[in-house]
C-alpha cells in the first residue's frame, strides 16, 4: 500500500498556489505528520488524497493492497479511505458500542460478532470502560478515540486524520498523540495534519508544507 505524489500543486479558481512541486512517496506502516501554517493547504492535500478534490498540477497514485477477497480470478485489489475529522460527531443517544460496530454490520457480521469485534478495538483504544455510555457523555479525548476505533473498524488502506488534539486540554491530546503514533503496528498508511508538535514529534517522519510555498507567495 502506498500514496505516491508527484509534483503536487494546488490552488483554488486561479488564486495563490497553497503549495507547489510536492513529490514524495508514503508507504505501509507510516504514519506522517502533515505541517504547515494555518492556510497552507493540509486539509485540501488531505481532500486531494481521498479524490475529493482534484490537484491543479500533477498527480497522485494510490497503491491498494490485495486482500484475502480480491484472490478471485480477474478481480481487482480494493481500496478504503478513512478519515477522521477534526471536531468529533456522533449520535447523541447512541453507545460507543454501536458507533465502532457500525462497519462491522456493515460488512455483514452478525450482530454479536460485531460487538465482539467492536470491543476489542475499544480496548485497544483504552476504551472498555465507557463502551455502554452514550456519546453525547463521553470527553472530547475520548470522543477522538472513539471516531479513530470506528476507522479501523472499516480495515482502511489510509486513515486520513485532520488536526486531531486541536480541541484537547494538553494530557488528553499526549494520549491521543501516542493512541495515533502506535497506529504504525497497523499496516495502513496514516496522514495526519495537524499544528500539535507533540503529534509531530510522535510519527514517523513529517511534510512540511511550508517548504513547498510558491516564489510567489513567499516574496
Amino acid at each position: 500500500m502506498s500514496v505516491s505524489l508527484e509534483a503536487v500543486g494546488h490552488r483554488f479558481a486561479g488564486g495563490p498556489w497553497l503549495f507547489r512541486g510536492l513529490t514524495d512517496m508514503i508507504t505501509e506502516g507510516e504514519v506522517v505528520a502533515l505541517v504547515g501554517p494555518s492556510g497552507s493547504g493540509k486539509s485540501t492535500l488531505l481532500s486531494m488524497i481521498s479524490g475529493w478534490v482534484t490537484p491543479a498540477e500533477g498527480k497522485i497514485h494510490l497503491e491498494a493492497r490485495t486482500r484475502s477477497s480480491d484472490n478471485a480470478p480477474g478481480s481487482q485489489p480494493t481500496l478504503t479511505i478513512a478519515w477522521v475529522f477534526q471536531n468529533p460527531h456522533g449520535v447523541p443517544g447512541r453507545s460507543v458500542l454501536d458507533h465502532v460496530a457500525l462497519p462491522f454490520l456493515a460488512k455483514g457480521f452478525a450482530s454479536k460478532d460485531a460487538d465482539v469485534k467492536a470491543r476489542s478495538l475499544l480496548s485497544d483504544f483504552c476504551l472498555d470502560q465507557v463502551a455502554d455510555r452514550p456519546f453525547k457523555t463521553l470527553s472530547g479525548g475520548e470522543a477522538q478515540r472513539m471516531l479513530l476505533a470506528r476507522a479501523l473498524a472499516s480495515h482502511p488502506d489510509i486513515l486520513l486524520v485532520d488536526e486531531p488534539t486541536a480541541q484537547l486540554d494538553q494530557r488528553t491530546a499526549a494520549h491521543v498523540a501516542d493512541t495515533l503514533t502506535a497506529l504504525r503496528n497497523r499496516g495502513l498508511v496514516v496522514l495526519i495534519a495537524t499544528h500539535d508538535p507533540h503529534v509531530r514529534d510522535r510519527c514517523t517522519r513529517v511534510i512540511d508544507l511550508a517548504a513547498y510555498a510558491s516564489e510567489e507567495e513567499v516574496a
